[in-house]
């Protein structure tokens, strides 16, 4: 299944999972696992290919500018990279590996309790659920096991071809990430990726009796068919893709350049409209889009501009007979404002393909303020806007033809969207899946001609009725309303004994992921409170909430923090000496910063892959993506004040000796966006600060933190295969 817009939605940049989705005039559906028993031998010419790893069973791309815990996508966080010398870095290393070492056989009975539950829970929910199929004509191309089938729509699928299998072509442990098939199905092309590095690998592959591999090309982000024997794909280095080429594959082979961005700020990335009359060539930074039309009826012709970059300026593109439709955060110049205003709210609009500047946008449809835009979804006669308001989701269709707006509240327990993907471009029902962080996915349909929802009752697995969803609204230091969602036990008894564990992260527009996990609902089994805090700098109320909360609004979201994890105490839910804070990547930030001026608060914290050290790293424009989220954290060195603010809430910066909870932090050798180093010397220092108040104080019932780093030896920014999941 495919989720859409979510960073544009989220943050100011697009989804790579949309582009996923928006392919061919291909579908996807959900189907029960199989093993196929007809199988042709795969053939290959001889290539160079590095080997890959990485979770199996996915054919989405991975690129996302935040830490989505449980899913397999990389967020958008780095650390400082700086080494004062090899030997110290590996010296470190070493300590805390053997520290590790020394610690972990304290947790074998408990880590073998935890394994067998967690594997329980996932072979009753996630094994239910299929990979995605596309439907292409009669045929439906799937992905299992590292191996890609081709079936016959009407025919048992216990008799599909294998066509591509990662094994023989010697990618032992990679796992496919995205799958492109031509319009004449002549053509498959396939990007391998590892959990050890973020570059992936295309592969070309030329279809027939025999497949045969067509060409290689390496350290490729995005790709999409303009035509039959047509590919664009883009190039990653150092974490950017700036340049877009194309090659062709019969007559007169080429590749050439087509596109580069001069920017360091902006991100390449490559998607084609759903009724595949353009490819765009979208790029975006953290607060302004440009697009440029390929059209596929014409791809050799130079691409065509849409709307040159305006500073606040959000768009993606969409198309639909001869009209562009465009999403944006563009309005009137008295209800916009520019990026000064608060009013970041998406406007659906649309305008002739051939008079596509902003001056001729009119207005379709405009949302609420602090409604959040999850997913958009074209159809032939409809669109579908998935909405979250107050935490509700909700459904917004417009219907082209009778120019009519339905909105539908969807299930009140429902915290995350999931779209499938559409037997055509012209059905007649919209499928989707609802969950939440303790409710398996569950799938649900939109009929556009009988008007209604629809609850699908294909998948045999056990309701969740013992859990409560709990939406509270605490108030920060500003007064401003924070959102907060519990989750705990319906048979709990004495909440405030209850162990607490709180979520949060708080950047670059980025909503917490609330998708089903099975340690989630393993928590809530055994008595745990669950508590997700949106706090400003993520997205949860739309493209304002980010703004409220980066640059130099950044202490806000500390601000909303520590209000959320009050009131949960205050209303019974657990209290400090059974709490622990979870944070992932960026939202490392806030953690660490509440870990030091609000210790009392809280027991425990867990961190992975954290960013700490926020002020060192925005100093080095050197590093890979400093420029890059200057729009998020500021530029301290042009801004002296900048630089002074964020020295103020760094969590590497304002470390001191007092009493701070246990810590416990997974860190990956391989990381690109979070170096090993700066960690090493975060718990280093934080370290020293507890021993010191320790040695400081003789206080009864002075106790010294457990402070734990694990080094993970495979493994990156990216989330990694469920068996690696599970280990961890």
């Amino acid at each position: 299944c495919c989720a859409g817009l979510r960073n544009l939605l989220q943050g100011l940049s697009f989804s790579a999972k949309y582009y996923s989705k928006h392919n061919l005039p291909q579908t996807m559906c959900p189907c029960s696992k199989i093993e196929p028993k007809n199988c042709h031998i795969l053939y290959y010419s001889k290539s160079t290919c590095t080997p890959r790893t990485a979770p199996p069973g996915s054919i989405l791309p991975c690129r996302f500018f935040s830490c989505k815990e449980g899913t397999k996508v990389p967020s958008k966080r780095k650390q400082n990279t700086s080494i004062p010398s090899d030997l110290l870095h590996k010296n470190l290393l070493k300590s805390e590996q053997e520290n590790w070492n020394d610690i972990s056989p304290t947790y074998k009975a408990m880590t073998k309790r935890i394994r067998e539950k967690l594997e329980e829970l996932h072979n009753m929910y996630a094994l239910n659920s299929g990979s995605p199929r596309m439907r292409f004509g009669e045929n439906v191309y799937f992905e299992e096991n590292g191996c890609i089938f081709l079936a016959k729509a009407d025919d048992d699928e216990g008799n599909a071809d294998i066509l591509f299998s990662i094994e023989d072509l010697g990618f032992s442990d990679a796992f496919i990430q995205r799958i492109r098939i031509s319009p004449d199905q002549r053509y498959m092309a396939i990007s391998l990726k590892s959990e050890n590095s973020e570059e992936a690998t295309c592969i070309i592959m030329k279809l027939g009796n025999l497949p045969v591999v067509e060409k290689v090309i390496t350290s490729v982000f995005s790709f999409e068919w303009a035509a039959n024997d047509v590919l664009y794909y883009t190039t990653q280095k150092n974490l950017k893709c700036q340049n877009v080429f194309m090659t062709t594959f019969t007559y007169q082979k080429h590749t050439k350049l087509v596109y580069t961005e001069q920017d360091a700020r902006f991100f390449v990335d490559l998607y084609c409209t759903k009724d595949r009359r353009f490819l765009t060539i979208s790029s975006n930074s953290k607060t302004t889009s440009e697009v440029w039309l390929v059209d596929c009826r014409h791809p050799f012709e130079p691409p065509a501009l849409v709307q040159a970059r305006t500073t606040g300026l959000i768009y993606h593109i969409e198309h639909r007979k001869d009209q562009l439709y465009i999403l944006t955060t563009y309005g009137e110049p008295a209800e916009y404002k520019a990026i000064l205003s608060d009013n970041y709210i998406h406007r659906l609009m649309k305008a002739p393909i051939a008079f596509s500047g902003k001056e001729n946008w009119q207005l379709v449809c405009a949302l609420e303020k602090k409604t959040k835009l999850v997913d958009f979804e074209m159809f032939s006669d409809d669109c579908v806007m998935f909405l979250k308001n107050a935490g509700h989701l909700y459904l917004n269709v417009i219907s082209f033809i009778s120019h009519s707006v339905q909105s539908i509240k969807l299930p009140t327990w429902a915290c995350e969207f999931e779209l499938e993907s559409h037997p055509e471009h012209t059905t007649s029902t919209c499928y989707f899946q609802l969950s939440s962080p303790v409710h398996p996915p569950k799938c649900f349909a939109y009929s556009f001609k009988e008007n209604n929802l629809i609850e699908q009752a294909v998948q045999e697995v056990p309701i969740i009725t013992n859990c409560h969803t709990t939406r509270l609204l605490a108030k920060s230091k500003d007064e401003t309303s924070v959102p907060i969602t519990v989750f705990h036990n319906k048979n709990s008894k004495e909440l405030h004994r209850r162990p607490l564990l709180v979520h949060v992260y708080g950047a670059y527009g980025i909503d917490l992921n609330m998708s089903f996990k099975e340690e989630k609902l393993m928590l809530i089994e055994e008595g745990w409170i669950l508590a997700y805090c949106h706090v400003r700098g993520g997205g949860e109320q739309g493209l304002h909430w980010h703004r409220d909360g980066c640059q130099h609004n950044k202490l806000k979201g500390l601000h909303d923090l520590r209000a959320c994890i009050m009131l949960l105490h205050a209303l019974g839910f657990s209290q400090p000496k059974h709490t622990a804070l979870a944070a992932a990547s960026a939202g490392g930030v806030l953690a660490g910063a509440l870990c030091n001026t609000d210790p009392a608060l809280i027991r425990a914290m867990v961190l992975q892959a954290p960013f700490l050290d926020v002020l060192n790293t925005m100093m080095k424009t050197h590093l890979p993506l400093t420029i890059e989220e200057q729009e998020e954290w500021g530029n301290p060195l042009e801004d002296e004040k900048c630089m002074k603010y964020i020295k103020s809430y760094c969590p590497y910066q304002n470390i001191k000796p007092q009493c701070y909870p246990s810590v416990f932090i997974t860190a990956y050798e391989n990381d690109e966006r979070v170096p090993l180093t700066g960690i090493l010397q975060y718990v280093q220092k934080l370290r020293k600060a507890a021993l010191d108040h320790a040695s400081r104080t003789s206080k009864k019932g002075n106790w010294i933190p457990n402070i734990i780093l694990d080094v993970q030896a495979n493994g990156s920014h990216c989330d990694s295969s469920w068996e690696h999941s599970l280990n961890e």
